[in-house]
């Protein structure tokens, strides 16, 4: 039996179920040490089935904790204990849904890049580089960020530069003496964002959590280098797009595409359509959440930490990693 909204009430008890868990996973795996108010938020919503209701509205990529927070605080939402945030939150709930369902999580997390330089610098000295789900494009730059490896540190060939992305690693990571040069960089997003245009500054900026202060200072930071270059960003599928842009790539060096935690926005049959069409364009380096990519965690020597990400080059394992490069451990080969 439908109930009114028309959808049958045991996938609605199930939607509810598994919305609850989504919150319940993000508040322990992707909170701790990174935001105690969206921790907050989530415990709330895990067990509020009002709310709960309201978001199994949307369409279920939609209803990501990361999106639906950020939609709210976009729109004005108070950064308040969640009995203030959630008579907010349902006030302004139409609101906040047609924004969702317009928006997508287009977290441009540069120290992402301290799991992938070194992987790029064991390809080659020079690179072509193609980013899929690169929304504004912060993560085509590898070669203008300097880098600090627990305290190894890593600057371009022409000095120090303004953005620094630290990480706190462990084991055999081969840090090069300068990141490789990118002789051409490229994006594809479904929809690319302009470091140029204040709309799309105002939503990468309301991505970052409320209390992470250093990352917005090096989003800022690193939004400057790309304004005084920007990238070349096309709007196209992961993989029905990735073939045109790949065409455009110069000859004579490399050519490395990258996936920094897109994989997991994608449906399963998505997910393998684009896995299939990368192989034999180039080199690939996936950096993804355990589980998105089970043929990749399976050849892990060792199971991986919860909220661990995985980095892979052509579908091999090098390395674990925290989900914005917070954390990095090498495999010993």
């Amino acid at each position: 039996m439908p109930d009114l909204t028309g959808t049958p009430i045991g996938q609605r008890t199930l939607d509810l179920a598994k919305t609850a868990d989504w919150y319940r996973r993000f508040r322990l795996n992707e909170t701790p040490g990174q935001s105690e108010l969206y921790a907050e938020w989530a415990a709330g919503v895990e067990t509020d089935a009002e709310v709960l209701a309201l978001i199994i509205g949307l369409p279920r990529p939609k209803r990501q904790p990361n999106l639906v927070f950020a939609c709210a605080r976009l729109l004005g939402a108070p950064l308040a204990g969640y009995p203030v945030f959630r008579l907010w939150l349902v006030e302004h709930w139409p609101a906040i849904a047609a924004e969702a369902r317009v928006r997508a999580t287009q977290t441009n997390e540069p120290r992402r890049l301290t799991a992938i330089m070194p992987v790029l610098a064991s390809i080659g000295p020079s690179v072509a580089l193609i980013e899929v789900g690169a929304s504004a494009g912060l993560c085509l730059y590898p070669d203008r960020y300097s880098y600090d490896y627990a305290g190894r540190r890593v600057d371009p060939v022409d000095g120090p530069s303004p953005v620094l992305l630290r990480t706190e690693s462990t084991g055999p990571v081969p840090v090069p003496e300068h990141p490789p040069e990118v002789v051409w960089r490229a994006g594809l997003d479904l929809n690319p964002l302009d470091v140029r245009v204040p709309d799309d500054v105002r939503w990468l900026q309301t991505l970052i959590w409320p209390e992470q202060v250093e990352r917005r200072r090096r989003l800022d930071a690193a939004m400057s280098i790309v304004r005084r270059d920007p990238p070349l960003l096309a709007a196209g599928d992961a993989a029905q797009g990735l073939e045109a842009l790949v065409a455009l790539a110069p000859t004579g060096v490399p050519l490395v595409i990258v996936s920094p935690a897109v994989l997991v926005y994608l449906a399963p049959e998505q997910r393998a359509a684009f896995t299939t069409a990368v192989t034999g364009l180039g080199r690939w380096i996936s950096l993804d959440a355990v589980g998105v990519l089970p043929q990749v965690d399976a050849l892990l020597p060792q199971a991986a930490e919860p909220g661990d990400f995985m980095v892979s080059l052509d579908g091999r394992p090098v390395a674990t990693c925290g989900p914005h490069g917070q954390t990095l451990h090498w495999i010993d080969a």
